[in-house]
């Protein structure tokens, strides 16, 4: 089992690499045409949300208590998997 400090440390490390994907998807919709872009700025707005609710889990995390940890940690990890689902699909449909 990780400790908890190693577990925060690879939820920050998935965020920052997800983070810089969401940035390169938004560089590709910034080369595409007006109506493809409004699809894709969509979605990549959608992609900052859900990373921002992740990064809130994580900030959540770093300061529970023990007790609350646990509680914590399950809602971060279903965080990560949407952020990471949403980031997965939109490099699908970006291609």
């Amino acid at each position: 089992m990780k400790s908890r400090e190693e577990h925060i440390d690879k939820l920050a490390a998935q965020l920052k690499e997800w983070s810089a994907k969401i940035d390169e998807l938004e560089t590709k919709a910034s080369a595409t045409k007006a109506d493809v872009k409004a699809g894709y700025e969509n979605q990549i707005r959608q992609l900052k949300d859900k990373r921002d609710a992740a990064l809130q889990k994580l900030q959540e995390l770093k300061g529970a208590s023990t007790d609350a940890w646990d509680t914590l940690k399950a809602g971060a990890e279903t965080a990560w998997a949407d952020l990471k689902n949403a980031v997965t699909a939109a490099k699908e449909r970006f291609k």
